[in-house]
């Protein structure tokens, strides 16, 4: 049985760890107009299979077929966008902060020889 498109389309969503909500605010669409081409009441256009595949990344061919990757090269930092968009609406003297302990942070890591996540992993 061949996986239809709004199967491939829900699975770069799934992929990418995003909500209905999030992938669809990221590709301009309704979320009521996203859940029902997620759910195959309604057929995407051009302009979708489009913007999905420039915002996410996705490799088109396979958007339309399922041939090839998923994604063209890496999948997007959708965690990274995140944090970038949230940055941008702080006042400017809590970006400051942020910064400060992101660098902080990062001096502490150098030092530590590692990640985090390694040294969990190591103390478990």
């Amino acid at each position: 049985m061949a996986v239809s498109i709004s199967a491939r389309i829900k699975a770069v969503r799934k992929a990418l760890g995003l909500s209905q909500r999030a992938f669809c605010k990221g590709i301009f669409l309704s979320q009521g107009f996203y859940a029902q081409v997620e759910n195959g009441i309604k057929k995407p256009n051009e302009r979708i299979y489009e913007l999905i595949s420039t915002k996410y990344n996705v490799n088109k061919d396979w958007l339309l077929t399922g041939k090839g990757e998923m994604f063209s090269g890496h999948a997007p930092d959708v965690e990274l966008e995140q944090l970038i968009e949230i940055y941008k609406e702080l006042d400017p003297l809590f970006r400051e902060y942020i910064t400060l302990q992101i660098k902080q942070l990062l001096s502490v890591q150098k030092r530590s020889g590692g990640s985090v996540a390694q040294s969990k992993g190591e103390d478990e």
